[in-house]
């Protein structure tokens, strides 16, 4: 019977089509390209409509059908320095843009009918371009369900005092949204304050206008926070996560990275005792001082740990790479450490000499560390990074945050809590058993699974509401 109604299925969905808009940024593309992969397994035909900024590369991509809109940032407004500053541009400018490549996809009577626009969850200004065009608009929130639920909480948070953060009340409890303190709130620093107010009011609006949200998260990690937005945004959800894990990783996996890989660390950890290497890797936006940079290098060194960095270009402030080490730096340390400009990290966690992650708790890299049984050392940089952190290390204890700021006694202190002592271990026994429930939610009766298979109804049903008048 399931076959019968597989097979009925994957006719339907032949000859339908669904558009996704990625935020050109790396922690934002990789996920929609993971999503693109998973919905035209299941049969979709897909088009990426992108940006010149950060565009992708077609040619990695043969069986999806790209379109480039023209949004014309000014070259001081491309992410560099604002973050917030850039989101908000791209909301006030792309509208026109995408509303001419989608109104043109739409009238293209070669191509198969669009069943349904995916964008990304902070591109908020398409919720009206979607409605005015009459096309089924879903969202893909490339974050966690759990710092969602605050960003949901924003105008309580400011009616309450806690926003904007005050230095005075950063180790405060936030009693309405446990564990949290104030200093664990998402925001980050942006010329003008209300714009983060705008930008976060915006997504969160517009994904309750939207006909539902997929997830890249799993239903055994953050039931309780689903169940919070279930209630709270009154839209279908779909936790049908971890995407990447939905495909064999290997060297020759086509990849949506902005930067080339470094392949030489692999053979570098081959090379390594089980365990024993402690990874570290900041993702593709946070920066650091040469003072912070030097705290780093000089923990790690002292923490007797063989250690794999990425050091990314412009990571560290006036420098190009890795300029401020002292002269001999890596050579004195006989092999103990390897640094590269970007690393293949699926391939890193999964590799068996890493027994430890050192990151900016990124969601993509957080769950990427969770699903490989790898646990954290937690340095949150800016926004969600900061709930993803005390989610990590006080609600599934699975890490520990550097609490007392960037210093080589502390840093080496951490290291060898996380690797050497007692506390490592428990905290090493959970992480497995979040990598066992990783790998259950995407078996066939699993959670993910199930949520898969419900969108994939989901976006079928939409069609009766595609206001196709097209």
């Amino acid at each position: 019977m399931d076959r019968q109604i597989n097979s009925v299925e994957m006719e339907q969905r032949k000859g339908r089509r669904l558009v996704l808009f990625p935020l050109p940024l790396q922690g934002h593309i990789n996920p929609m390209f993971d999503l693109a992969n998973i919905l035209h397994s299941r049969g979709f035909s897909i088009t990426i409509i992108h940006t010149t900024f950060n565009s992708p590369n077609p040619s990695n991509y043969p069986h999806f059908t790209f379109r480039i809109i023209s949004e014309d940032l000014p070259e001081n407004n491309r992410c560099t320095k604002d973050l917030i500053a850039f989101v908000s541009m791209l909301n006030a400018i792309c509208g026109s843009p995408f509303r001419d490549c989608l109104a043109d996809l739409l009238s293209d009577t070669s191509e198969e009918p669009i069943a349904c626009l995916i964008s990304d969850a902070i591109l908020y200004f398409t919720q009206d371009v979607a409605n005015e065009l009459k096309v089924p608009r879903m969202v893909l929130r490339t974050g966690a369900a759990s710092s969602f639920c605050v960003f949901s909480s924003f105008p309580l948070l400011r009616e309450k005092g806690y926003l904007p953060i005050q230095d005075s009340q950063l180790e405060e409890p936030i009693v309405e949204l446990p564990p949290l303190r104030v200093k664990d709130l998402p925001v980050i620093h942006t010329n003008d304050p209300e714009d983060l107010y705008d930008v976060v009011v915006g997504m969160v609006e517009q994904s309750k206008a939207s006909n539902g949200m997929i997830w890249n998260t799993f239903e055994e990690l953050e039931g309780t926070s689903l169940a919070t937005l279930h209630q709270k945004l009154g839209v279908p959800l779909f936790p049908i996560g971890p995407f990447h894990k939905c495909f064999a990783v290997t060297s020759s996996t086509t990849s949506s990275s902005l930067l080339t890989h470094d392949q030489s660390c692999i053979s570098w950890l081959d090379k390594q005792d089980p365990k024993s290497v402690i990874y570290v890797s900041f993702g593709s936006l946070a920066s650091i001082s040469e003072t912070q940079f030097l705290e780093i290098a000089w923990g790690l060194a002292n923490s007797n740990q063989p250690f794999l960095w990425v050091v990314r270009p412009g990571l560290v402030h006036g420098s190009n790479w890795v300029e401020p080490l002292p002269n001999g730096f890596l050579e004195t340390l006989g092999g103990k450490g390897h640094i590269v400009k970007w690393a293949p990290q699926q391939q890193v966690l999964a590799h068996p000499s890493v027994g430890a992650f050192w990151t900016h708790n990124g969601w993509n890299s957080t769950l990427e560390s969770i699903c490989e049984g790898v646990p954290m050392v937690c340095m949150p940089c800016f926004t969600d990074q900061k709930v993803n952190a005390r989610y990590v290390s006080e609600v599934w204890g699975i890490g520990l945050q550097l609490e007392k700021g960037l210093e080589r006694g502390e840093i080496q202190r951490t290291i060898k809590r996380l690797m050497v002592d007692k506390d490592g271990e428990n905290i090493r026994e959970r992480t497995l058993n979040l990598k066992e429930k990783s790998n259950l939610c995407l078996s066939e009766s699993g959670s993910s699974k199930q949520a898969l298979d419900s969108l994939v109804h989901h976006i079928l049903s939409l069609e009766s509401l595609t206001f196709h008048t097209h």
